[in-house]
């Protein structure tokens, strides 16, 4: 498949339009206060971001080629090649571990019909959550249990097409739950319904497969010029299995080159569901974000994690987690 996908990829790029070039690299030292004789901060399967404790790690390093799809050249392709500590996690599901798809986050084609519907097949990000798997498009650098409990990626089909200049729509065929190799013969849909207007962004996200039902619904309100709220609420079952969980976020400029978000959520997972134990999950995460070049991005961020079970690291049911990180990007 790999092969394939740059094969289509080069024809593409022969096209008229320029192809666009990017990328970045991700550094960050995190200090955990409960200093794990492993160096995991998260519970296993979770931690795209700031997995190890108390070393300087590379979190991501990223390049892409890509080309936009528009009405005069319906036809383009993303290629979104990545390393480091985040591809061992996010990556882990997969039935043999990930690791031919390792350095593969996106590959995907993607055709503008002439009524305006867009097709893209191949492996995209996925369309569930506020959070994505770049750290540095998000408001915090760590991300939230709503994040890491719920697809970054997927592989299959997406039709997607804009109603007006307010609703829009997806639906999605894919090959399972965070997967690029389909464990069995079924399929999942996705689907996305969106609504924007002026300073208010809202969307209903969903995934149904044989075994799991799982809905999102994100909404995010600028309140004024630098102020921007957000929230964000799961719902999942497996089989008898059931979980649950919402988050608060928030992020305020004090200038064009400073910010300051924050986030507080609550996961609820009584049977195990999703997240390996049964457990209750609560965090609060503040991060002071710099840009004092055009092409870097500084983070520094606290957060405080408690859970009813003793899931992390030596059997503690509590962390402080503090980090200092850097993104370079060009």
């Amino acid at each position: 498949m790999p092969m394939l996908l740059l094969s289509l990829v080069a024809a593409a790029a022969r096209a008229e339009e320029p192809v666009s070039f990017s990328g970045f690299i991700d550094v960050a030292y995190l200090w955990n206060g409960n200093r794990p004789a492993n160096h995991e901060n998260f519970i296993p399967g979770t931690g795209t971001s700031g997995k190890r404790a108390n070393e300087l790690t590379l979190n991501l390093a990223q390049v892409q080629w890509s080309r936009a799809v528009s009405a005069e050249q319906p036809a383009g392709f993303t290629l979104a090649l990545v390393a480091g500590e985040g591809t061992d996690v996010v990556h882990a599901g997969e039935p043999k571990g990930g690791d031919e798809f390792r350095h593969i986050y996106q590959a995907s084609l993607a055709y503008r019909l002439s009524n305006g519907v867009v097709l893209e097949a191949g492996v995209y990000p996925s369309h569930i959550g506020l959070e994505g798997f770049y750290s540095k498009d998000n408001w915090n650098y760590t991300r939230s249990w709503l994040g890491e409990l719920s697809p970054y990626y997927q592989a299959g089909v997406k039709a997607s097409y804009a109603f007006n200049a307010r609703w829009s729509g997806q639906v999605h065929v894919l090959n399972g739950w965070q997967l690029i190799n389909d464990n069995d013969d079924g399929k999942a849909i996705g689907t996305q319904l969106a609504y924007s207007k002026g300073p208010l962004t809202a969307s209903l996200n969903t995934y149904v497969d044989a075994d799991r039902t799982f809905g999102d619904v994100v909404v995010l309100y600028r309140v004024r010029p630098r102020l921007q709220l957000g929230a964000s609420v799961d719902a999942g079952s497996q089989e008898h299995a059931h979980w649950r969980g919402g988050g608060a976020y928030a992020r305020y400029a004090i200038s064009d080159g400073h910010a300051v978000a924050v986030r507080a959520e609550h996961f609820r997972d009584p049977e195990a569901g999703i997240s390996g134990a049964a457990q209750t999950l609560r965090e609060a995460t503040i991060t002071y974000e710099m840009r004092p070049r055009q092409h870097l991005i500084l983070k520094l961020e606290t957060r405080y994690d408690r859970c009813t079970a003793p899931v992390f690291a030596d059997e503690e049911r509590s962390q402080f987690l503090a980090l200092a990180g850097a993104v370079v990007t060009f």
